[in-house]
């Protein structure tokens, strides 16, 4: 891992992003890139962009608000030793975090979330759903503050049919980067229900052909998938959930429904994601 994109609008939860992209940064010797937004077209802020020069004073003006709260921000204890580049663009938040993904060729996109009532509402909305669906490299969300951001566990949550596979690897990768020892769960449901014998054969057939260091093999009861991530996430208190995406459909259909606000505010764990 060597370049790690952190959209932010200087809100807490871009700190909160920032301050787990900072130790992550720090344990893979990886740079960060700081990433703001604007939604407004560059020729109305812009005066080099066009023969038209009444926008030049606002551009100024919004120019040097912008880079004082990027050294304000830049000088969070939790950068201390981190190389740290800045990038301002003007596009909307969704299409500029994905083309500035590219064009540094980055290998981790980490974001907030604003998402408090479960964890649809934390990837399914907005334009943290648009990066997740459309990114092709991981995508990390963060929604609370995390003092000490060390992954020993990581909870991978899957159908584990042959789709998945595609992306696996990439989640064994990121497992060994952290020496993070990996617990495959599937969710049975009344509606999506499995006996254990077929769903454990499945499970061991899944990492038959995959060199894991470190794993377990779970399937859990609950009433929804969505419940049944968390609660397991909650019960062995997983550092993080990763789970597989579909450009085409984002998570929406990973996810029938959500869970109370009470459930999420006290369960819910970074997640990572990783495109299919």
């Amino acid at each position: 891992m060597k370049k790690i994109l952190v959209p932010i609008d200087f809100s807490d939860e871009a700190k909160y992003a920032c301050k787990v992209a900072a130790q992550i940064a720090k344990k893979t010797n990886s740079e960060i890139i700081l990433l703001h937004m604007l939604d407004i077209p560059s020729v109305a802020i812009d005066p080099l962009e066009t023969n038209n020069l009444r926008g030049g004073g606002q551009a100024i003006f919004v120019m040097k608000a912008i880079h004082k709260k990027f050294e304000k921000f830049k000088s969070l204890p939790f950068f201390e030793g981190i190389k740290i580049s800045e990038e301002v663009k003007f596009h909307k938040a969704f299409d500029g975090v994905i083309e500035e993904s590219k064009k540094h060729n980055v290998d981790l996109i980490v974001m907030g979330s604003q998402g408090a009532t479960g964890l649809k509402e934390m990837l399914v909305g907005s334009n943290t759903e648009k990066v997740v669906r459309h990114s092709e490299i991981p995508v990390l969300v963060i929604k609370h503050d995390v003092d000490n951001f060390d992954i020993k566990d990581i909870i991978f949550a899957s159908d584990f049919g042959d789709e998945s596979k595609r992306s696996f690897l990439n989640v064994i990768n990121f497992a060994n980067k952290f020496n993070a020892k990996l617990h495959l769960l599937f969710i049975n449901t009344i509606h999506n229900f499995e006996s254990t014998i077929t769903t454990k054969n499945k499970l061991e057939n899944f990492v038959s052909g995959f060199d894991i260091k470190s794993y377990t093999l779970n399937i859990y009861n609950d009433t929804t998938i969505e419940e049944g991530i968390l609660n397991f996430g909650r019960e062995m208190n997983a550092d993080i959930i990763a789970i597989n995406t579909h450009g085409r459909s984002g998570l929406s259909q990973l996810f029938s429904e959500s869970i109370s606000k009470e459930l999420a505010n006290h369960a819910l764990r970074p997640i990572i994601t990783f495109k299919i």
